[in-house]
């Protein structure tokens, strides 16, 4: 039997799932393209009415089967009929959109019955991309409601949110804070550890590890946010778990498996494992290093190397994080450091990890770099600069997970406010046009953390955007701690 297969006789069985996540998949991407058509173009254009024909189709083979639709958003996860759909590289810009307008309009529940008509696709979907935008969530709510009773639309069904869906939000940021400080927590017991010579346990750290990788599955938005918590006293083990952030969200839009992204997790995590070896007052140095302390602190990458080989007789350690603790910095024309002897190509865990250690590192205020790089010109030197020697391939897919503009860059906007990027556009062709988090009013005064999340690509009746990116700014000038708005 296929996934499509309807299964037979009574009581619910595996092909139900199955037929749901298809058919509830193809719904959505139907859905999305009805509403990016019309708001492209007039509702006569041939392309808006082969759309609406799509949904009309789509939603006509489950509710066949179903008889209703119920489709609601539980934190990352959207549920059709109770199956969660499982969110893929096809289907990604869909599924966002449409949990970002969910969440927008506070539905708690939208409910099609079987007998609706192409007439109420129309007039619903006309009427939300009317009032995107407009008011807080509970005001779209209302007048979305009104509307719908008057352009007698009956088989479409609108609940309003619970409270308890922002007590989810809530208890999803903080599971993210807690996989967030334990992965710190464990990093420095492991780095000191190894400065000390005690022996080292490393089922901590690949607990750690995996809890990380479920944050990264099931909560990205969250955990990636808190990358941009950038501690100058804890720099070495909040940059490990930022790597390990970056990498695991990096692997995971590269279609590696979730066992995969555990590997990958752990090297990232003990990349710099070596630094445990290298002295405190070079690490710690803060006014530049002299020729024989870089030489001393390239040594971290053979120095990490031997530590982890070390550990090979308590078979806690995977070779692979040996070979990306060497390579980390070898760059793929091999004129990095240290230097290879002879001719090789670096594995794929390696210009994995290179990328985010890159980007993090490039991106953070350290010791011997007191003024760190706005992130938007770290991608575009890490895109244009080939003698930066990163993957280009995985340099792309990193603007692609994180925008032009990266989560924690802050951004004066063309109508005076000032914004911190909360998240990339769930839409590939907005990617100049991120989820922003507004922090400073037009009249100059500052919002308090949680602020007010807008979408740059949300446009006024005559097509013009209702926000735009001036230019990218240094949160310092305005006294802003980024990261409070992440917590």
């Amino acid at each position: 039997m296929t996934d499509a297969t309807p299964a037979r006789g009574p009581g619910p069985e595996a092909g139900d799932d199955a037929f749901l996540r298809q058919a509830g998949r193809g719904f959505l991407v139907s859905l999305y393209a009805a509403l990016r058509s019309l708001k492209l173009y007039p509702v006569e254009n041939a392309a808006v009415q082969r759309s609406l024909d799509d949904l009309v189709h789509a939603a006509a083979s489950l509710l066949e089967r179903e008889g209703e639709i119920e489709i609601r958003v539980s934190g990352d996860f959207l549920f059709v009929n109770g199956t969660r759909l499982r969110l893929e590289l096809d289907n990604y810009a869909s599924f966002s959109h449409v949990q970002n307008l969910i969440r927008a309009f506070d539905i708690g529940l939208l409910v099609v019955h079987g007998g609706i008509q192409r007439r109420e696709w129309q007039a619903f979907l006309s009427i939300v991309l009317s009032l995107a935008g407009q008011g807080t969530p509970e005001d779209r709510f209302q007048e979305l409601a009104e509307r719908m009773i008057q352009a007698e639309i009956t088989d479409l069904v609108v609940q309003e949110g619970q409270a308890h869906d922002l007590e989810d939000e809530r208890a999803a940021r903080e599971m993210a804070k807690r996989a967030y400080n334990h992965g710190v927590a464990v990093t420095k017991d492991v780095v000191n550890s190894v400065r000390l010579g005690r022996t080292t346990n490393l089922k901590k750290a690949k607990r750690a590890v995996q809890m990380i990788v479920d944050q990264v599955l099931t909560n990205e938005t969250s955990i990636m946010g808190l990358t941009t918590l950038r501690d100058y006293d804890e720099y070495t083990f909040t940059h490990s778990v930022n790597v390990c952030i970056f990498a695991v969200a990096l692997g995971r839009k590269m279609g590696l498996s979730k066992l995969q992204l555990y590997d990958l997790g752990l090297t990232a995590l003990l990349h710099d494992i070596g630094k445990a070896r290298v002295p405190l007052e070079v690490l710690n140095k803060a006014d530049g290093l002299t020729d024989d302390e870089w030489r001393m602190l390239q040594t971290h990458t053979w120095r990490g190397a031997l530590t982890l080989f070390g550990l090979r007789a308590y078979d806690e350690i995977p070779y692979r994080s040996i070979l990306v603790a060497h390579e980390h910095h070898m760059k793929t024309d091999l004129t990095g450091y240290p230097r290879s002897i002879r001719p090789r190509s670096l594995g794929i865990l390696s210009r994995l990890v290179a990328v985010a250690d890159g980007f993090d590192a490039a991106t953070s205020r350290r010791a011997y770099q007191t003024i760190p790089i706005e992130p938007d010109e770290v991608l575009r030197e890490m895109w244009e600069n080939p003698r930066r020697g990163y993957d280009p391939m995985i340099v792309k897919a990193l603007i692609n997970l994180i925008g032009v503009y990266p989560v924690g860059t802050c951004v004066i906007l063309d109508t005076f406010e000032v914004g911190v990027v909360n998240a990339a556009n769930p839409d590939p062709q907005h990617l100049n046009r991120p989820i922003v988090t507004l922090v400073i009013d037009p009249n100059g005064a500052i919002l308090p953390p949680p602020g007010v999340t807008v979408d740059l690509s949300e446009r006024h009746a005559d097509g013009s955007f209702e926000r735009s990116i001036v230019k990218v700014t240094n949160p310092e000038r305005y006294g802003l701690d980024v990261g409070s708005y992440f917590v």
